[in-house]
């Protein structure tokens, strides 16, 4: 087994996030001309855990609420539907100004015409997420927690998070827990923050047993001299970032697995999907197949998910690469930003290409 996970844990998968809602709307159609939008509950972190929720596994959410808001209540009932405990402070929203959770506006776009995405976070709760809300020597000394996934959305979004996120992965290594981190690299949150954040996240990557990002989030947040050569097409993808990957384990010798997706769009509807991992040394390539997309946001995030519930189910690390390319593709044929597998064989149907109705 490339990780060696806790045997005597409550939860398989522990995630640390920010919750709001996004707002889409209906048929395809743009934001800015639509008359009748979805809402739905989101956060990235969330969606990769739903793999593991919906497959089975123990689950368990780390985050704020606005307390007696009706966003926050339907943020509740959802992660209770997707099998998730959850635990947080409840933040007054103090005046009409005051605390609140993220919206996330967002269509799905249409054949040529792409995705847009706004985020509106003023006021966000999650903002104040502090270690000194949760009990760790329960949670990861009394509980157990197999492993602990950190996306560079949150660790970035505020101080008082980026400083959480790292409380988070030292506790968790303190008590033997296995450490994912997508570095998830966002500008507009870097901005200005540019050297604290750089040795945040150099920490939390040293800490990390699972490494997720392209080379472009290697070489922003953690510094990493990026690919000798250019190139767009995916043969020179896949070889970039062979190359990053050598310099990121030269640099980061605890980490096992090193991931990232690999994708073309074609159009808003049709993409070429595929995925590239390296653990233990081995290359694990998946060539870009097409897909067909019916909401894009969430792709990566499934990929994630597979991913480590291959790890959480022991397989060999070829099925990591594999489960998580198909959960990915799965999460694509979802209107949620996350996927909802029924069970293991329907994804393992996407990987092999079988879609003919199951009677």
């Amino acid at each position: 087994m490339a990780l060696e996970l806790k045997k005597d844990a409550a939860y398989s998968l522990l995630v640390a996030t920010s919750m709001g809602v996004r707002l889409t709307p209906v048929d395809g159609q743009p934001f800015h001309c639509g008359t009748n939008f979805q809402m739905q509950v989101t956060s990235a972190e969330t969606n990769v855990a739903s793999v593991a929720s919906y497959l089975g596994l123990k689950t368990k959410v780390l985050t704020a609420f606005v307390k007696g808001s009706p966003v926050a209540r339907m943020i509740k009932d959802n992660l209770a539907s997707r099998h998730m405990d959850y635990e947080g402070p409840e933040f007054e929203q103090d005046n009409p100004w005051g605390f609140r959770h993220q919206f996330n506006l967002a269509d799905s776009g249409y054949g040529s015409r792409g995705p847009r995405v706004q985020n509106d976070r003023a006021g966000e709760v999650g903002r104040e997420l502090d270690v000194k809300y949760f009990d760790l020597e329960r949670i990861f000394g009394k509980e157990g927690v197999q492993i602990v996934h950190l996306s560079g959305l949150i660790a970035a979004l505020s101080p008082k998070t980026s400083k959480f996120c790292l409380e988070i992965a030292r506790a968790a290594k303190k008590y033997g827990s296995k450490i994912s981190f997508d570095l998830n690299y966002r500008a507009s949150f870097w901005k200005g923050r540019e050297a604290e954040l750089s040795a945040i996240f150099a920490e939390i990557a040293s800490l990390a047993d699972v490494l997720i990002g392209n080379e472009e989030d290697f070489q922003l947040c953690l510094n990493i001299k990026g690919p000798e050569a250019g190139g767009k097409d995916i043969k020179a993808k896949i070889e970039n970032f062979k190359e990053m990957v050598e310099r990121v384990k030269a640099a980061y010798p605890n980490a096992t697995a090193f991931a990232t997706t690999l994708r073309q769009v074609v159009d808003a509807n049709h993409h070429l999907w595929g995925a590239i991992a390296n653990v233990e040394g081995e290359w694990q390539v998946v060539e870009p197949r097409d897909i067909t997309v019916l909401d894009r946001i969430g792709g990566g995030d499934g990929f994630v998910g597979g991913f480590l519930y291959g790890i959480l189910r022991e397989w060999e690390p070829e099925k990591w690469i594999q489960f998580g390319w198909a959960t990915g593709a799965l999460a694509t044929t979802f209107l949620t930003d996350y996927g909802q597998p029924a069970d293991e064989e329907q994804v393992w149907s996407i990987w092999s290409g079988n879609a003919r109705v199951k009677r």
